[in-house]
């Protein structure tokens, strides 16, 4: 589902810090409803996705297109050009130690990764692109993914290639994207044990009590998320993931 971009800018996350100057395009409530621990693996699902199953279908062919033009054109050259600095120049030294292979599915590089957010970015001669995964409290109890897409078109070429795939975006690659995402995420908990389900379950079908649910090797305080080694308000600190070879597999697009 599409969401209003306050959706995206209501959360207190890490990724306003470097993107000020970018435009936000879309946001999209992912269908993985969960726990408070599964951010980690909807990170593990998106980025090892297969691309056998979408060259197959209308979203291939589009991405199949876009990748023919993009070689005879130019468009996918990145190399070290100096008017397309990476994002990772701007991030604080707290978040440097993060994932930095580059996503096979999807082709971009990840800048840094959380307990509860994950951000990468695709550099070419049309956009510098954000892909930005949350992970956010749901309106039955549970908690599930969001995305959003975050654009910065470089120049007249980049602000036409944007407008001209607009409607194949939402008409076709969007739709198909959620469905493939709800699917992978519903068979991966059907391959759990009963209890698994049966969590899944209470997700789907009403509010869950938070309050008695751990959260990491944290606990749930007032509403808000507290780290009991650090003593720290979760919403005022958090420290990136480091264990980005579990998460990202080591290997190039």
């Amino acid at each position: 589902m599409k969401l209003p971009s306050g959706a995206h800018f209501s959360q207190s996350w890490r990724i306003h810090e470097l993107t000020r100057d970018f435009r936000l395009e879309d946001v999209w409530a992912l269908p993985t409803p969960g726990g408070p621990d599964d951010f980690p693996r909807l990170i593990r699902m998106v980025t090892s996705f297969d691309d056998a199953p979408r060259r197959l279908s209308a979203t291939g062919l589009l991405f199949g297109i876009r990748k023919i033009l993009g070689n005879l054109l130019g468009w996918d050259e990145d190399g070290d050009d100096p008017m397309r600095p990476s994002l990772r120049e701007r991030l604080p030294e707290d978040l440097r130690d993060s994932p930095s292979a580059v996503t096979p599915a999807m082709g971009s590089t990840p800048l840094y990764q959380l307990d509860d957010e994950w951000a990468a970015e695709l550099i070419n001669r049309t956009v510098h692109g954000v892909i930005h995964l949350g992970w956010v409290p749901s309106e039955n109890g549970g908690y599930r993914g969001q995305m959003a897409i975050l654009v910065k078109p470089n120049g007249p070429l980049g602000r036409g290639y944007m407008a001209a795939i607009m409607p194949f975006r939402y008409l076709i690659v969007y739709p198909q994207m959620l469905k493939r995402i709800g699917r992978k995420w519903l068979s991966q908990h059907a391959d759990e044990p009963s209890g698994g389900r049966f969590r899944l379950l209470g997700h789907l079908r009403g509010p869950v009590d938070t309050r008695r649910r751990p959260f990491g090797e944290g606990a749930l305080s007032g509403g808000r998320r507290v780290d009991t080694r650090l003593g720290r308000d979760r919403g005022a600190h958090r420290a990136p993931v480091r264990a980005a070879a579990s998460t990202v597999p080591d290997r190039h697009a």
